[in-house]
Formats: C-alpha cells, sequence, structure tokens
C-alpha cells in the first residue's frame, strides 16, 4: 500500500520560512513526478508545486518567488521550502504525485498568523 507521510508544518510568524518534507515508497518516487497540494478551509485545494524526476519544477503564480520544490530521490524524500510566509498561505500541505493519483496522507498543518 502506497503511504505518503508529510512533516514539517507548524505556526510560523508572517514573513517566516518553513521546510515540508515528504516521503515517499521507492517503488513509487522514482517513477512519478511529485506535487505539493494545499487545502485551505473554505477554498478549493490547489497544486502549489510540482517537480519532475530529472527536477524540472512548476509553481503556482499564488507561490512565484516564494516556495521552493526539491527532491532527494536517495532518500526518496520531496521538499517544500516556503519563504515569505503570510496569512493565506494558512492551510493543510499535503504531497502526491503530479498529476495526483496516490492515496492521500494526512497531511501537515501550516499556520501563519502573529
Amino acid at each position: 500500500q502506497v503511504q505518503l507521510v508529510e512533516s514539517g508544518g507548524g505556526l510560523v510568524q508572517p514573513g517566516g520560512s518553513l521546510r515540508l518534507s515528504c516521503a515517499a515508497p521507492r517503488s513509487i518516487f522514482s517513477i512519478v513526478a511529485m506535487g505539493w497540494y494545499r487545502q485551505a478551509p473554505g477554498k478549493l485545494g490547489e497544486l502549489v508545486a510540482s517537480i519532475t524526476n530529472d527536477g524540472s519544477t512548476n509553481n503556482a503564480d499564488s507561490v512565484k518567488g516564494r516556495f521552493t520544490i526539491s527532491r532527494d530521490n536517495a532518500k526518496n524524500t520531496v521538499y517544500l521550502l516556503m519563504d515569505s510566509l503570510n496569512p493565506e498561505d494558512t492551510a493543510v500541505y499535503y504531497c502526491n504525485g503530479a498529476p495526483s493519483g496516490l492515496p492521500w496522507g494526512q497531511g501537515t498543518q501550516v499556520t501563519v498568523s502573529s
């Protein structure tokens, strides 16, 4: 069974930074592009960043210049470095394939508040 495990969320002040991590099974990680998604209360889910097997990345307009996605193929882990956070970034963040198609993990809560 595919299991995605997100971590690294928390409470941060506006302007702060966080780095999220997502561990995936090796059998999946090596063959799929990966993405970070977020779901805020009352809003539609959003793909915020994605990365292909060879490291090509794409970011949503809402996070360009602030979020950086990366992957460590040796560790089967994908990261999301989030800088210059603002309250609109508050959401539960999930990783999945890009496009999504894997079972969703529990996600990690990111709260940006003073």
